[in-house]
């Protein structure tokens, strides 16, 4: 790891770093639908701290209220689509790799998961194989911080400084994975070290590189 500050510990996202990512799940869902490419992302990007999904995600509406109301954001951008069937996309596959790789980190760092989520509903959505699959590797975590009981959120500042303060360690002295940048932006401001996860291979190759570790 460069710099002075040595590593303590390693801060991970769940979906579309433990899974398969959400934005496949997305893209899937448009084709079978007929509607443009991107479009649940463009609408999930308007007013990103005060729209449906920010609301949810801090437990502020009921999930059904998120039905409704998501999909009036996205009716107005031209397609209305139920925010139930939005949310049902995001309990990807688990991907092994990244378990293996978890298993290794613990034995040397801290660990915790940091994950925007709704309380009302879970994998569990998608099949109660994938919802014991999810939580057995929840288990793997010294904690995991979830957005609906905390009633904050990434990308607030709030959420990140609230694991490092649970974990006893300073923004520097923490790497932190997810796959959507702006989640990332916040957590490097505060100082922390962060790694946008593409792919699992590409992840774990860069998270070798900073903990020293063989992971793969």
């Amino acid at each position: 790891m460069s710099g002075t500050t040595p590593l303590k510990a390693v801060l991970w996202d769940f979906g579309g770093v433990f899974t398969s990512s959400p934005f496949d799940a997305f893209a899937a869902y448009e084709r079978r639908q007929g509607l443009p490419e991107g479009f649940l992302r463009k609408v999930n990007t308007l007013n990103p701290d005060g729209n449906a999904w920010a609301r949810l995600e801090r437990a502020e509406i009921s999930l059904d209220a998120f039905d409704t109301i998501f999909a009036d954001e996205a009716a107005a951008l031209g397609h209305r689509v139920p925010g139930g069937d939005v949310v049902r996309l995001l309990f990807g596959e688990v991907r092994p790799a990244m378990v293996e790789a978890l298993r290794r980190i613990r034995q040397h760092f801290r660990t915790a998961c940091i994950t925007n989520n709704f309380g009302a509903i879970g994998p569990d959505a998608v099949s109660a194989e994938r919802g014991a699959t999810w939580r057995e590797v929840s288990t793997l975590f010294e904690f995991v911080l979830e957005s609906s009981k905390v009633g904050v959120r990434k990308p607030e500042p709030a959420i990140y400084r609230m694991a490092c303060e649970r974990l006893g360690v300073t923004p520097a002295e923490a790497v932190f994975l997810d796959d959507l940048g702006i989640n990332l932006k916040s957590a490097r401001a505060l100082g922390m070290h962060t790694i946008k996860v593409e792919s699992a291979d590409q992840a774990l190759g860069e998270l070798e590189a900073i903990t020293g570790l063989t992971l793969r």
